[in-house]
């Protein structure tokens, strides 16, 4: 676990300090393994002191460290526009998008991204931060992040293998360095402070690393979009945030509109500062989100639209109960969320012509892995805090982030529709052409 402790920077420094493809390993008592000599997803297996074998299996490469492709490999690699070709075509030539997203190639295309990217993902999970090679562990066992690459062995002389010092970098020095900002610059994409706290929202469902057992492990019972941000991780969590009548959420209302419960009402664990009175610390599914206003609008939000979809199926079907109310509408949540994230929050990502479209029947009678396991790769590189501005502005005020944090009260003073309104208006920050200059002047200093 030594390697990605520090987080998003580590990766860069990987690709820096790992050896070439190809290389060839001449180590003495060294494990050869250390060296990461197999390329294109081999497996390397020591079996000798000095001797290893890179598993190229099902690769679609050979060769000492499968670094030699197949026949149809270097067919498919030809063929194959590079990244970049790609991205130009699908954020260019608006007049042909506007075509193919009127037609059935909509469809076709979205499906083709579907499976293609679906097969990026290694299933059944690879590794996790304990074992070096393959195990059973790595698949069983969901209190790990699965990692697309292995840990380095712990016999290694470096935590990086073989290359760098004996030590990581002080994480100081890289935040310093890398990290801190000096001038906010807008968002290229234009981003606003909605995109910013929805992405932090949603991904802490399944984002929720355990760092009293270590930074491999997470909390999270679930590896995808299950709704756990809103619901609770628990049952018990769950149960205690439910009105258990009509399938719906607890709410209190203020100034006539509905807002989450205080721990009072349900007496859920939340991370307050000690002081903080116990009526203004409202309840939420996940135990962080009364940290900032921002994320207590979208569970807000969130609660709202859940009790609302209980009065449809309510009406619809008066025989259900509490519990078929409570468990409908969450699939329902649960699919408005995949439809929002996909349509809207990774369209403006992407920022392609082409539109993305979230539709379940496309991938039915198709082959398509539905299991999902997280990544701790995509865990450490999902830190987005450049988004966020030097300061808060809501309907013509300032906050600084003292006066913002663990401030409940803003939900209720301002209401939601202001909360929005504000965000939508008020411009996230850039994320990484910072960071990678940075980064370049770090390494040439260093």
């Amino acid at each position: 676990m030594r390697f990605f402790a520090l987080g998003p920077v580590c990766v860069f420094f990987l690709l820096l300090w790992v050896p070439a493809c190809g290389e060839k390993v001449t180590s003495g008592s060294v494990n050869p393994c250390c060296y990461l000599p197999c390329q294109n997803q081999g497996v390397c297996v020591r079996y000798a002191e000095d001797k290893y074998e890179c598993d190229c299996i099902r690769t679609g490469f050979h060769g000492e460290n499968c670094t030699v492709p197949e026949f149809w490999t270097r067919v498919r690699l030809f063929l194959r526009p590079s990244p970049g070709a790609v991205h130009f075509i699908l954020t260019h030539f608006s007049w042909i998008w506007d075509i193919v997203n009127s037609t059935f190639m909509r469809d076709f295309l979205m499906r083709l991204v579907l499976t293609v990217r679906s097969n990026f993902i290694p299933s059944p999970p690879t590794y996790n931060s304990k074992y070096s090679y393959l195990s059973w562990e790595s698949y069983y066992n969901v209190s790990y992040y699965t990692r697309l690459l292995p840990p380095v062995p712990e016999d290694c002389p470096t935590p990086l293998g073989v290359r760098g010092g004996a030590g990581l970098p002080d994480p100081e020095l890289l935040v310093e360095k890398l990290f801190k900002r000096k001038t906010f610059r807008k968002d290229p994409q234009r981003c606003n402070l909605m995109f910013a706290f929805f992405a932090q929202h949603f991904t802490h469902q399944f984002f929720k690393t355990y760092n009293r057992m270590g930074p491999g492990f997470t909390k999270a019972l679930g590896h995808g979009v299950d709704a756990g941000h809103i619901y609770g991780d628990s049952l018990k969590r769950q149960l205690q945030l439910r009105l258990l009548k009509d399938g719906k959420l607890k709410y209190q209302l203020i100034n006539g509109e509905m807002y989450p419960p205080t721990t009072l009402e349900a007496p859920v664990k939340m991370n307050y500062p000690p002081n903080t009175p116990q009526n203004q610390q409202l309840a939420f599914g996940h135990e962080l989100f009364g940290l900032l206003p921002g994320l207590g609008m979208y569970g807000t939000i969130w609660l709202r639209e859940h009790n609302r979809v209980c009065d449809i199926l309510k009406t619809l079907h008066p025989h259900w109960d509490d519990e078929q109310l409570f468990q409908t509408t969450r699939f329902i949540i649960i699919g408005e969320t995949i439809r929002i994230v996909i349509e809207e929050y990774v369209q403006q990502l992407s920022g392609y012509h082409m539109k993305l479209k979230f539709d379940p029947t496309m991938l039915h009678n198709t082959d398509f892995q539905y299991g999902n396991r997280i990544a701790l790769e995509f865990d450490h590189l999902y830190h987005w805090h450049p988004l966020m501005p030097d300061a808060l502005n809501i309907d013509g005020d300032t906050f600084t982030y003292e006066q913002f944090i663990f401030n409940t009260s803003i939900l209720s003073h301002y209401g939601i529709e202001k909360l929005v309104e504000s965000f939508s208006r008020q411009p996230a920050g850039q994320m990484m052409k910072k960071l990678l200059c940075n980064l370049k002047n770090f390494i040439t200093v260093t």
